[in-house]
């Protein structure tokens, strides 16, 4: 029932944004190579990760239980279409089971598509989510330092309006390698702790998809307050 709220709010939210748009569809003049949901603009790779940076946000906080350990984000309250629909989410169990199925060391760590729990679709892995879109919420202040929360979503050109993939995610590992993402994507969360498990996935083997050769697994993600 929530999720069918979140999704009616979600709409209401792209309508409202459209008709203050127009209907210009062209897209910007400048577009990032990916095309897919799940990708964002690769840079290329600086030597050393940058240090964990202060909370500077206010919100809700998840723990996202991995394989590898434990990763305590904040939700911010100032990107509210894309705060509620990541609890939502959560509140159902979608993202339990779920892999990082694309991992770029000194870059990001991305998961979130259900797909990936199915083996047998492993050529799609990447293109999955729960069938909607959300309204771009880019805060200027909202920049992606290390261990920001952001939603990973298809390019400028098919997504003029970069709206956001309605469940795939990614995770800032070393922010000199993301400056250019800043304006671009939607960053809604930022890490409080487990900066260690960021750096553990990022430095796991992956195939040359970028995908990890041992899968990197979400056990489940947890609301800190009801722990």
């Amino acid at each position: 029932m929530k999720r069918i709220l979140v999704i009616t709010a979600l709409a209401l939210a792209a309508a409202l944004l459209f008709s203050c748009k127009g209907k210009k569809t062209e897209a910007p003049k400048e577009t990032p190579a990916p095309v897919e949901e799940t990708t964002v603009e690769e840079a290329t790779p600086a030597e050393t990760p940058a240090p964990a940076p202060e909370v500077t946000g206010e919100g809700s906080m998840y723990d996202i239980q991995t394989s590898k350990g434990t990763i305590r984000v904040l939700l911010y309250d100032d990107t509210p279409l894309h705060k509620m629909n990541f609890e939502a989410l959560v509140e159902e169990g979608f993202y339990d089971g779920i892999l990082f199925h694309r991992v770029i060391k000194d870059f990001m760590i991305q998961t979130g598509d259900p797909l990936t729990k199915d083996p047998e679709r492993m050529g799609e892995w990447g293109t999955g989510g729960p069938g909607y879109t959300i309204p771009a919420e880019i805060i200027p202040e909202h920049t992606h330092k290390k261990g920001a929360l952001a939603a990973a979503r298809r390019g400028d050109e098919a997504n003029p309006y970069r709206e956001s993939s309605g469940s795939q995610f990614y995770i800032v590992h070393n922010p000199a390698n993301c400056v250019h993402l800043d304006g671009a994507y939607t960053v809604f969360g930022e890490t409080v702790s487990g900066f260690d498990v960021i750096d553990k996935i990022a430095n796991v083997q992956t195939l040359r998809s970028d995908r990890p050769v041992e899968d990197v697994k979400i056990i489940k993600i947890v609301p800190v307050s009801t722990q």
